[in-house]
């Protein structure tokens, strides 16, 4: 079964379906990462605060499988949002991951209340990662309206993504909206909503109907509004379960059903980037 891309705004294309290592220990990633791509995933998420990068890279080497038909995406640590912090933690993560170039690298979290407020200066420190090669693609992640706003009057430069928590309890629908305007792609983090999806009644009914599971009923909700989703697992049957959704289509009544189940606010299960200032001591 293929994975479909999405065409991103510098026009690189990249597969909509990913495999995540949140979460994943170190010493599990490399055999999960590996079973991952035998099962048929090109589409790798880490990032440097995961503390698995090295394992990832580990296991991409490993298979054998052309670097040209895999997409390896990483984030910068929130300590390192400085200029030469970043250029170092940059440097780090292709030196962990094995690669010369990374197909996306993101900010993690903007920080507003953290380095002064200036975000921007990051942003524009990872545009010369893209001038210089090293990088494909830049993207953010967890980034509000304003801070999108922001970056993009500031430094005149779009980022290719914005990687949010997204799932049927918390649809983002402001930041979502606000990155399409820009042309910017949504990637949906915590897709199936920490597993709360699997006991909710509406998606176990729309599941039934398909004979399918609730979990892929709700990858399928994400990639049809054209979101870009990685689940993460460490078993071959979820992973395989995750990687079957492209052979089935909900209808218009389902998506809706699915969409009203949209809590606001109340659906975040997450930090507010508004107010995040996390950093790993």
């Amino acid at each position: 079964m293929s994975v479909p891309t999405v065409t991103l705004n510098n026009q690189t294309q990249i597969p909509q379906l990913g495999f995540g290592v949140f979460q994943i220990p170190p010493a599990q990633t490399a055999d999960s990462v590996s079973k991952a791509l035998e099962v048929g995933y090109r589409h790798i998420d880490t990032a440097e605060m995961y503390g698995n990068e090295q394992e990832v890279g580990e296991a991409l080497k490993a298979s054998g499988i052309r670097r040209d038909e895999l997409w390896v995406t990483s984030k910068l640590n929130n300590g390192f949002h400085r200029p030469d912090d970043a250029r170092r933690a940059f440097d780090d993560t292709l030196a962990k991951l094995g690669l010369d170039q990374i197909d996306l690298f993101l900010i993690h979290w903007p920080l507003p209340t953290l380095y002064d407020g200036d975000y921007a200066a990051t942003w524009r420190t990872l545009t010369e990662f893209v001038a210089d090669g090293r990088a494909r693609s830049i993207g953010v992640s967890n980034f509000q309206p304003a801070h999108l706003d922001r970056i993009i009057d500031e430094v005149e430069v779009v980022p290719v993504v914005n990687q949010i928590e997204v799932h049927p309890f918390f649809g983002n629908d402001a930041a979502r909206e606000a990155s399409l305007r820009h042309g910017i792609k949504v990637e949906a983090w915590s897709p199936i909503a920490q597993g709360a999806v699997l006991d909710d009644d509406t998606i176990g009914k729309v599941a039934a109907a398909h004979g399918r599971t609730p979990s892929q009923v709700t990858l399928r909700w994400h990639v049809q509004r054209g979101d870009i989703v990685f689940p993460k697992s460490t078993h071959v049957e979820r992973m395989e379960e995750n990687f079957a959704i492209f052979d089935f289509e909900l209808s218009e009544s389902e998506m809706a059903a699915i969409s009203g189940l949209d809590r606001g606010e109340d659906g975040r299960t997450g930090p507010n980037p508004d107010t995040f200032d996390y950093v790993p001591s």
